[in-house]
């Protein structure tokens, strides 16, 4: 991919946004490469809040990852793209980039921002999970936030450790095995003070186990922040049928095929980006019966007002749905 030689398809969760050139790139790991995006003419960049994420269009998919910076009056916008060798290719892509390519991405979004009313940030990552973590300490430094940090990775394996150190400096606690992450973990969860908020994101199973023992030890919900980058495998579900209202279709949607794919398949355009019910932009109006929700974007109070569904992972309770659509 170079700067004169764009892909001409555009994908729907990019579609609007911006225009960008690789500016700089550097080796965080053997697996982790920091790529950096800067406006061809040197414009500004749209500001973001801490823990937001792009959507990155490279050849015809397109895929989230997270902003390492604090989103103030932004020149340049970084990511940190790990290389997954069992993937779909999309990390494969971005690792090919080099400096002076040309790419289309979103305007940054969040779903991991920082509570306003915290007293105190507690930042927990695991592995490359520290991205949006590092946004997060960036604005706390910047801003005086009181803020500190469980980071565990593997020995050599820490992406962003002397950026982590400069930013936090005694308020960073690094860990290298299970063992001492357990219990570094179980003696900040105890000895916070009051309106401290949690943050955490790194791999599904870490992520649960940080929370659970949270939620164990008392800690209300609403002081609980994840960000999610991987999804568990969903059982085929149910076949359900689903009315569309404006459209005047019904379609059935069968076992093991996502609601998403059959209404692509009805000539649908549907934004989506992740196919995994992280990212939220493949939301769709439901006016009429009870979704299975089977997301990790929406709320519980959302889920349980069941007035939006994620098409991608979701399906239904009811044998029939409908939709504003």
């Amino acid at each position: 991919m170079t700067a004169t030689a764009l892909q001409p398809r555009v994908h729907p969760a990019v579609e609007g946004g911006l225009l960008l050139d690789v500016t700089n790139l550097s080796r965080q790991t053997a697996s982790i490469v920091s790529i950096t995006f800067g406006d061809p003419l040197g414009e500004p960049l749209p500001s973001y809040v801490p823990g937001s994420h792009l959507v990155v269009q490279c050849g015809e998919g397109a895929n989230a990852y997270s902003l390492t910076g604090s989103g103030s009056a932004p020149s340049e916008y970084t990511i940190s793209v790990l290389q997954c060798e069992d993937g779909a290719g999309g990390s494969k892509a971005m690792h090919r980039l080099a400096i002076g390519d040309r790419v289309r991405v979103s305007r940054p979004r969040s779903a991991f921002a920082p509570a306003a009313t915290a007293t105190h940030h507690l930042l927990v990552a695991a592995g490359i999970g520290i991205t949006p973590v590092l946004s997060h300490a960036r604005y706390a430094a910047e801003w005086g936030t009181p803020a500190s940090l469980i980071y565990t990775h593997r020995p050599g394996a820490g992406a962003h450790v002397a950026e982590a150190r400069e930013l936090l400096g005694p308020a960073l606690t690094e860990c290298t095995d299970r063992g001492s992450f357990q219990k570094v973990l179980a003696e900040k969860l105890t000895t916070q003070k009051l309106g401290t908020h949690l943050y955490v994101c790194g791999p599904a199973a870490f992520m649960e186990t940080v929370l659970g023992q949270a939620r164990e030890l008392g800690w209300p919900k609403g002081l609980l922040h994840s960000e999610a980058f991987g999804a568990a495998e969903l059982d085929a579900g149910q076949p359900f049928a689903v009315n569309l209202a404006r459209s005047g279709i019904k379609l059935e949607v069968p076992a093991g095929v996502s609601l998403l794919d059959s209404l692509e398949k009805a000539g649908k355009s549907i934004p989506n980006m992740c196919r995994k019910g992280i990212c939220g932009e493949c939301s769709l109006t439901v006016l009429r019966g009870a979704p299975q929700h089977r997301d990790l974007y929406l709320s519980d109070q959302e889920k349980a007002e069941n007035t939006t569904m994620m098409c991608c992972v979701s399906r239904s309770l009811d044998e029939e749905l409908e939709l504003d659509l």
